[in-house]
């Protein structure tokens, strides 16, 4: 059984079984994020986390409990292998994704600009319950990450999970300057609000109606009464 999170939704808090994979995690973060050089990519790790279920088809529940940012990817040539370590306390199991990458796009900056100025901002975290040949899985495996409001629901609308987390400081700083770089907000012009029975000419004596059936009625007997030439 898989824990669902509409993306609209504010990001949830996560408590200790987080903290215990990011302490497993060796991160060296270059928060210089200048905009000369700013990337359009950062490398990051997914965790997720099953719980034992109370339901009776189920036996246990997954949910994404939160993602790790690794490092900066400046153009980089050299490629971080994908692995996938498995931590276990008691029931609790988490399996952290490491090697995926988000991914900045210049036709999305209004909806990280907006991500980033609501009161909870979030990354969301598309999975799937298939591997990558394919087949059917009996757990979400996370195959995006994205600040997209946009992207995210575009992945709702199909048979895909996607999950709300909160926002690492390290993708809050980089997401940041990347819109303040490439995205101006449109300034809202509030309307004015219009007249309408000075500016209605309709009843004015000037403007003839289009059709006047009485005019037209007598227009015809005159035709009928009238002897041919």
């Amino acid at each position: 059984m898989f824990r669902e999170l509409n993306p609209i939704e504010n990001s949830k808090q996560h408590s200790s079984p987080k903290a215990n994979a990011e302490s497993q995690l060796d991160s060296e973060i270059d928060l210089s994020l200048s905009s000369e050089k700013l990337p359009d990519s950062f490398y990051i790790s997914v965790i997720m986390e099953s719980q034992p279920s109370t339901h009776k088809w189920a036996d246990e529940i997954w949910d994404a409990s939160g993602i790790v940012a690794s490092s900066v990817d400046a153009e980089s040539s050299d490629e971080v292998k994908r692995e996938v370590k498995v931590i276990e306390q008691g029931d609790v199991k988490q399996l952290i994704y490491s090697g995926m990458k988000i991914r900045l796009f210049l036709d999305e900056c209004e909806s990280y600009y907006h991500n980033m100025m609501s009161p909870e901002p979030g990354c969301f975290i598309v999975a799937r319950a298939e591997d990558e040949d394919g087949n059917e899985t009996d757990m979400p495996i996370p195959v995006l990450a994205t600040l997209s409001f946009d992207e995210a629901h575009s992945y709702l609308e199909g048979d895909d999970i996607v999950y709300a987390v909160p926002i690492p400081a390290e993708l809050y700083v980089w997401a940041e300057a990347y819109v303040l770089e490439n995205y101006v907000a449109e300034k809202r012009v509030k309307r004015k609000r219009v007249d309408w029975k000075k500016g209605d000419k309709r009843n004015s004596s000037s403007h003839a109606p289009a059709f006047d059936g009485a005019s037209d009625q007598n227009l015809s007997q005159e035709k009928k009464g009238k002897p041919d030439a």
